[in-house]
């Protein structure tokens, strides 16, 4: 039986949330095809994303970036943690490179560790890159402190992802050239079907009373504003932050019968950072989303470009966000009219299968 070695990095969900559509469209196109998922990614994640057979193996894939808090990027830890990455990078590898061998994948399926790219190519499998961002890249927007080998790194990155067979960028991305074969293929997105009638019914909704969702992605909030908000009305919010006994307006997620992905199908408005699959997945479902930028990650520019293009979309600064200053953004993006060009087809799955077919000898 085919079978497909997924090498996800753990950096928050985006990577995970933009994989698991493209190994569901492979799935059925390849009777039988079974899936390695290699990361740190939770297994609860895929336990109802993922339609194919799959063993999970947790296995650190790459170093992501250093976070507190989804809102800041320690710069300096990040290039520790780099620079440690690599100090044992010779082990790591033959880690993998031994791993992949005992499994005798068909493909390597990497979004985006370049660890699994190179030791796909050492052990002569077929290698795929799935991106819409690559390490370097990111990593080339930050100062290094002086003990760090900046450059060194960088360019260490960069030949490891050149190993890829071929990389397949997502549609939106920046402009990416570390890889030597490279396709775009379109937005990809899987939004749950909207359930709001159940939600507002959980929630005993007023006439008018409209639902936020605050979602940051893998990288949770520790902490809300909550002292600056008690004034808020209209609206009642849906967040993953322990929640004050007087903040009646707040309401924990985990006490809702339903998940993630259907609460944001199923929310009015959105509050979040700029990242692949909240971005993605509300143009699809034509939900405005409040944005807090962080100004310093590679993808970020293009997503909310997209946004604006596609969605609607309106800016909370960083500022305003953690002094409570809600009120202003909340009436623009509810007031907000239809996009000026309408979404695309989200058909970046798809593309994605039909692109990896080849590699799949039993197909």
């Amino acid at each position: 039986m085919p079978l497909i070695w997924a090498a996800i990095s753990a950096h928050g969900f985006g990577h995970a949330a933009q994989v698991v559509p493209v190994l569901n469209a492979v799935g059925q196109r390849v009777p039988g095809l079974r899936i390695v998922l290699r990361t740190m990614v939770p297994p609860s994640f895929f336990i109802d994303r993922l339609t194919i057979p799959f063993d999970i193996q947790r296995a650190e894939q790459d170093v992501g970036c250093v976070q507190p808090n989804p809102l800041s990027i320690d710069i300096p830890a990040t290039w520790q943690a780099y620079h440690q990455f690599h100090l044992s990078w010779e082990e790591r590898l033959q880690t993998e490179v031994t791993a992949i061998q005992d499994a005798r994948p068909d493909l390597i399926l990497a979004d985006a560790p370049y660890l699994a790219i190179e030791a796909g190519a050492t052990a002569r499998i077929p290698t795929v890159a799935l991106m819409n961002f690559t390490w370097d890249l990111v990593l080339s927007a930050f100062p290094a402190p002086p003990n760090i080998p900046r450059q060194a790194l960088l360019q260490a990155i960069r030949q490891a992802y050149a190993h890829a067979d071929l990389a397949l960028r997502i549609t939106p991305a920046p402009v990416v050239n570390t890889f030597h074969r490279i396709f775009d293929i379109g937005p990809i997105a899987d939004p749950a079907s909207p359930a709001r009638e159940q939600l507002a019914a959980c929630l005993q909704l007023a006439p008018g009373e409209r639902t936020v969702l605050i979602g940051f992605g893998g990288i949770p909030l520790t902490n809300l504003p909550f002292e600056f908000l008690h004034t808020l009305s209209g609206y009642r919010f849906l967040v993953d932050v322990p929640v004050p006994p007087d903040a009646h307006q707040f309401v924990p997620i985990h006490s809702l019968p339903l998940s993630f992905k259907e609460l944001l199908a199923s929310a009015d408005l959105i509050m979040t950072k700029p990242g692949y699959g909240t971005v993605v997945e509300a143009v699809a479902l034509g939900i405005p989303l409040i944005y807090i930028r962080r100004y310093n990650f590679a993808d970020e520019q293009p997503l909310v470009e997209f946004l604006h293009r596609h969605g609607r979309g309106v800016e909370l600064t960083q500022q305003d966000f953690v002094t409570g200053q809600w009120l202003a953004a909340l009436e623009a993006a509810t007031a907000l009219p239809p996009p000026p060009i309408p979404a695309p087809c989200m058909n970046g799955a798809v593309d994605a299968a039909e692109r990896l077919l080849p590699f799949l000898k039993h197909t």
